[in-house]
C-alpha cells in the first residue's frame, strides 16, 4: 500500500484531511506539506510554468511510485498533477472527482468561490471533464471575497454563511452547485433545502486517493 502525501496551501485543512482519511482509512500512512506560498504565486497569477516548477521543487523530495500525491488546494490542482507526472509520483488534485460529479449532473452550474484565482483553475478543469465525457456545461460564478476575508480573520461560520447567502441568490436555474475550494466544504450543510446538489471536494477526492494508495497507485 502506497503512502499518502497530502499538499496543502491552507494550515487549516490538516486537521480535516488527516480526519477523512482515518475515517476512510484507518492506520493510512500519510504525510502533510503545508506551503501557504504556492497559493500566494497563483493568487499572483504567475505564469503556469512558473507555478508548475515551484510545485515540483516542493515535490521532488517526496517522488517516488510509493506514494500518492493528493492536494487540496484547487488555484494549483493542475500544477500539482503535471508535476506529479513528471515526477513519477501518481498526483490527483482533490476536486477532480467533484468536478466529474457536478458534468454528471446538468450541464448548468454554478460555480462559487472565495478566491478569483480559484475560478479559472476550476472552470478549466470543469470543461476538460465535459470534454472527456463528450457533454456540455455552461457555468456561471459567484465570488465572495469578503468571505475569504472573515475566514482568515478567524470567523469559519461567519465565512459559511456569507457564501450559503451568495449560493442562494444566484442560484437561478443551476442545476448543480461547485464548491469550488474544500474550504468551503461545509458551506453544503448550510444548503441542505436547496433543490439542487451542493458539491464540496474533500470526501469524493480523498475516497479516490486512498482507492489509488490501496491499489499502490496503480490504479491512476
Amino acid at each position: 500500500m502506497a503512502e499518502l502525501l497530502l499538499l496543502h496551501t491552507v494550515e487549516t485543512l490538516r486537521s480535516l484531511f488527516d480526519r477523512l482519511v482515518e475515517q476512510r482509512a484507518p492506520g493510512l500512512r500519510r504525510q502533510h506539506l503545508v506551503v501557504p506560498g504556492l497559493l500566494e504565486l497563483a493568487r499572483a497569477a504567475v505564469p503556469a510554468g512558473e507555478l508548475r516548477a515551484a510545485v515540483e521543487a516542493e515535490l521532488a523530495p517526496w517522488a517516488g511510485p510509493d506514494r500518492v500525491l493528493l492536494c487540496t488546494c484547487s488555484s494549483i490542482g493542475a500544477a500539482a498533477e503535471k508535476a506529479g507526472t513528471v515526477l513519477g509520483l501518481p498526483a490527483l488534485r482533490v476536486d477532480r472527482p467533484m468536478a466529474e460529479a457536478a458534468v454528471d449532473a446538468g450541464e448548468r452550474l454554478l460555480v462559487a468561490a472565495t478566491l478569483e484565482s480559484t475560478l479559472g483553475p476550476t472552470l478549466a478543469l470543469i470543461d476538460e471533464v465535459a470534454r472527456l465525457q463528450g457533454r456540455r456545461v455552461r457555468c456561471r460564478t459567484c465570488v465572495c471575497p469578503a468571505a475569504w476575508e472573515r475566514m482568515e480573520a478567524g470567523d469559519r461560520e461567519g465565512s459559511y454563511r456569507m457564501v450559503a447567502e451568495a449560493i442562494r441568490r444566484e442560484l437561478g436555474d443551476a442545476q448543480a452547485v461547485v464548491l469550488a475550494q474544500a474550504s468551503m466544504a461545509p458551506v453544503a450543510g448550510l444548503c441542505r433545502d436547496l433543490p439542487v446538489p451542493v458539491l464540496s471536494s474533500p470526501e469524493s477526492g480523498v475516497a479516490r486517493a486512498v482507492a489509488w494508495c490501496q491499489s499502490a497507485g496503480r490504479s491512476c
